[in-house]
């Protein structure tokens, strides 16, 4: 058993009419404090493994970094906090400013954003990947086969990076946007071009996730669950094809259904 996802507790279960003793399996919270040249930025609760790629993937998001390489050092303790050297001052009041704005997005819609998602949020609309419904059900069944620890404990979500015909990696976390984050922090710590890449997906779209969606730089996401419908008006925007309800054998294509084709050639 991996204590870093899950661990061992006894538990009473009421089942069929009677109680019983037995051990059941519960997921990890830990906490994670993120020091940045001895300043500290920001404390997240996650499952603690691929530490790395969710301190990295997240100081992307944020607006941080935008390369792996920029950070000079990276360690993280056993205590819970990760210690990150940058090769720039970082100034915490200039870098970390968390103040809402009404924006435009392509100019299309006014929504509130995070300053930060702002100058990181990337358009895809010339994105030209191309996904046969088939694959969108053999990627989302091949995410599904990943996901033990769900399984066994009901309380962590999935994310996998994918090509049109396979899994690369996957990541799991108690949080989705920490899944995701995982995901962007291996894909810069490797520099894996994503242009021809989607992200398969467990949770709920909702509007912060269709954003860190839209950081890491991917114009296709495919998910088991539902869409909120300020996801749903981002993802028309910034030219992002969502897939939700992927299950026994159905699905909603909502955006941008040009990439989502029924054979290797054409289009839904």
């Amino acid at each position: 058993m991996d204590k870093r996802v899950k661990s061992q507790r006894q538990i009473l279960k009421y089942e069929a009419g009677s109680l019983n003793r037995q051990d059941d399996l519960i997921a990890v919270e830990s906490p994670l404090t993120i020091v940045i040249n001895g300043q500290e930025f920001a404390t997240m609760v996650c499952t603690p493994e691929h530490m790395e790629d969710l301190v990295i993937g997240f100081l992307a998001s944020e607006g941080i970094i935008r390369l792996a390489d920029e950070i000079q050092s990276l360690s993280v303790s056993k205590q819970g906090f990760a210690y990150v050297e940058l090769e720039r001052d970082f100034d915490l009041e200039k870098d970390a400013s968390s103040k809402r704005f009404i924006g435009s997005c392509c100019g299309k819609s006014r929504q509130f954003y995070f300053q930060n998602d702002v100058k990181t949020a990337k358009t895809v609309m010339n994105h030209r990947l191309k996904l046969s419904l088939d694959h969108c059900f053999a990627l989302m069944d091949g995410l599904n086969r990943r996901s033990s620890d769900f399984i066994k404990t009901g309380g962590v979500h999935n994310a996998a990076l994918c090509t049109t015909e396979e899994i690369i990696i996957s990541r799991t976390d108690i949080g989705r946007h920490n899944a995701l984050d995982k995901i962007y922090g291996y894909c810069l710590k490797h520099k894996i071009r994503l242009g021809d890449k989607l992200i398969v997906f467990s949770g709920r779209i909702s509007s912060e996730v269709l954003l860190k969606i839209s950081k890491i730089g991917v114009g296709i996401l495919l998910s088991k669950s539902a869409p909120t419908d300020l996801a749903l008006e981002l993802a028309d925007d910034l030219g992002i094809t969502t897939v939700g309800f992927i299950r026994n054998q159905s699905m909603n294509i909502y955006t941008h259904p040009d990439r989502i084709v029924t054979s290797d050639r054409e289009k839904v």
